[in-house]
This record gives C-alpha cells, sequence and structure tokens, in this order.
C-alpha cells in the first residue's frame, strides 16, 4: 500500500484551487499511489470554497483509490458535517449509526 499527502492551502482554499489539486490527486494514483491523505491544517477560516474543493477531490478519488482527510480544526469539521461530508474524517456522520448497530425497537413504541 502507497501513501502518499496532498496539502490544502491556507487559510481558505478556494474554487480555483480544486483544479490545480485533483490534477496532484490524479498524478499521484497514476503514480501508483493506493491511498492519498489530505492535511487540512492549514485550513483555519473555512467556508463554501473549502467545502468545494474537498467535495471535488473527493470524486476526483472515486474508483482509484482511498481519500481521507486529516488535520481538520473543528470549523471545519462542524461545516463537512452540515454538508454531508464528514466521512471524509474517517468518522461516521452523527445521523447515521455505525455499521453493525441496530436501533432497537422498545415495546410501547409507537410505529413511524
Amino acid at each position: 500500500m502507497k501513501i502518499t499527502r496532498i496539502a490544502l492551502p491556507g487559510p481558505a482554499p478556494t474554487a480555483p484551487d480544486a483544479g490545480r489539486l485533483c490534477a496532484r490527486l490524479a498524478l499521484l494514483y497514476e503514480a501508483g499511489a493506493t491511498e492519498v491523505v489530505c492535511d487540512a491544517s492549514a485550513v483555519t477560516a473555512p467556508g463554501l470554497g473549502a467545502v468545494e474543493v474537498l467535495a471535488r477531490l473527493r470524486l476526483a478519488a472515486r474508483g482509484r483509490g482511498a481519500f481521507t482527510v486529516t488535520g481538520a480544526g473543528p470549523a471545519l469539521r462542524a461545516l463537512l458535517d452540515l454538508v454531508g461530508l464528514v466521512e471524509l474524517l474517517g468518522e461516521p456522520e452523527q445521523r447515521e449509526p455505525p455499521v453493525g448497530v441496530e436501533e432497537g425497537v422498545e415495546p410501547g413504541d409507537l410505529p413511524a
């Protein structure tokens, strides 16, 4: 397994950064990377540009190898959770139970 790293620019990545980073990501996979870890520690003022960059990177990685994000601060974590991309951080979404966990039904519960 070949793990490679890329880094998001800080303090706030923008949509134009996405094209450059996606091209770099494609080159990493073509060079044999099986997993790419994206360091987001420089992102201190995340906004929709950061979400767009990460969403486009996720799409670019699809079918080529694993892609995860590390170093995300609380603001970026909250934003990714809000838009449904928290799985990039390797954490299950709060709205979904972890895999293999089933909700129990108590006697007297009303049907949904």
